[in-house]
């Protein structure tokens, strides 16, 4: 086994198991909601789910009797999950402390090479979970949790005002077979023809979208798609998730704490259809999925068209470090758009990865030729009902992302750590 993996394992197993040790004991299932798990559930789930694709893989015994029963996420309904007789907090702890051992030892003796593959798929997993586990607290309005992180976050930055111009030609959209590890959405990269564009430098921040806000943005019916328009009647929405009034300004919820806008840091907490409102107030559009990943991804090329060559991040092939990307819950909120410049792509958009996922325009499709991986549920159910997120966030680990990862949800989420940035009309 890469011993790489093998650091993966340990460290997102770290971070779940101080998530769990964290958990009051009122907190364990908390209220039933469809955009959270129950805590002490999810917690089984990441361990089960480990055990399942690399140890009952390798025709060994289930460690708990009842664990399909309990954890299997396909067979048990989301509202089921609050019923079940989840085994305590100690024991569920127990588990994911058992598994680990069992998956590091099994892994070390392993000769195939698939074993290596399957052993990502548990770690981005679990990765997954702990930003979910995360945001859970912040949608509970809970203590912020402890992700210890690897390096302070950088103060300030300021704002970064502007868009770069991307030149048009053939991109090849999606992920090369070449990459160790992707996810069956991100196959393959195949031509897409784009057109010249005008991509902003940065998201939209806190401050930018505070003045549609302002603007009366909520109540004008013009600015709303339909599907849009009957989110946020149906929800009562008149203002962004988690704003609140602080005498004539604006404060907003941070886990447990009422804190003041931070005008130059990025708009969060704000769904597909807020972020299309703001769109058409501003003038401005949403990119699409291809000419996101080209402005991460693209170079300028001799002929005054997009290169042929791609880049892995933002910034080059180098992986990402604290001066380029704003990753790993080094802190727990964002940072200002303009801070970390050696992220920046080729065209000069910043924090394209890290910071806040953004929306892009796309529905969440299969790309050609679409084959299911192993774990065939993970992209396939959700085709064509979710939109697609690019780019990560602050509490996203570094290891789970590159240029063509595809996130995705429903476009009326906005519990997530999710933003956007915008190109011109």
């Amino acid at each position: 086994m890469d011993d790489a993996v093998g650091a993966w394992i340990r460290d997102a197993r770290a971070r779940t198991l101080a998530l769990g040790r964290a958990l009051a004991p009122g907190a364990l299932l908390g209220p039933r909601l469809a955009i959270v798990n129950p805590p002490l559930w999810e917690l089984g789930h990441v361990a089960w789910f480990q055990e399942r694709w690399i140890l009952r893989r390798a025709g060994l015994p289930p460690l708990r009797a009842d664990g399909d029963a309990l954890y299997d996420s396909i067979a048990i309904p989301h509202d089921r999950r609050w019923e079940l007789p989840l085994p305590s907090l100690a024991s569920t702890l127990e588990y994911l402390a058992a598994v680990e051992a069992a998956a590091l030892a099994r892994l070390a003796a392993a000769s195939d090479p698939a074993d290596a593959w399957f052993a990502c798929l548990t770690v981005f997993h679990e990765d997954m979970h702990l930003e979910a586990m995360a945001f859970t607290r912040q949608t509970l309005g809970d203590r912020a949790p402890p992700l210890p992180g690897t390096a302070p976050a950088p103060e300030g930055g300021g704002p970064c005002p502007g868009d770069v111009a991307v030149p048009g030609g053939t991109f090849l959209l999606g992920a090369s077979p070449d990459e160790p590890f992707v996810f069956d959405n991100e196959k393959w990269a195949h031509p897409v023809a784009l057109a010249p564009f005008r991509i902003a430098r940065a998201p939209v921040t806190q401050a930018d979208f505070g003045a549609f806000v302002d603007d009366g943005g909520y109540a004008r019916r013009a600015l709303w798609s339909d599907a849009g328009w009957r989110w946020r009647e149906a929800a009562g929405v008149d203002r962004p998730a988690y704003w609140e009034r602080a005498g004539d300004r604006w404060a907003r919820r941070e886990f447990d704490r009422v804190v003041p806008l931070a005008p130059h840091r990025p708009m969060v907490h704000v769904n597909w259809w807020e972020a299309e409102a703001w769109c058409r107030w501003a003038g401005r559009r949403l990119p699409t999925e291809a000419e996101w990943e080209a402005a991460a991804a693209g170079e300028p090329g001799p002929d005054g068209r997009l290169a042929a060559h791609k880049r892995r991040f933002p910034w080059g092939d180098a992986p990402p470090t604290p001066e380029r990307a704003h990753l790993d819950a080094r802190v727990l909120h964002p940072v200002d758009v303009g801070a970390l410049a050696a992220g920046d792509s080729a065209f000069g958009c910043r924090q394209l990865v890290g910071n806040v996922w953004e929306w892009t325009a796309s529905d969440f499709l299969p790309y050609p030729g679409f084959v299911p991986d192993p774990y065939r549920e993970y992209s396939q159910p959700w085709f064509g009902t979710h939109r697609v997120l690019r780019g990560g966030s602050f509490a996203t680990p570094a290891r789970l992302l590159r240029n063509t990862w595809r996130n995705f949800y429903t476009p009326d989420r906005r519990d997530m750590w999710v933003g956007f940035r915008t190109c011109a009309v």
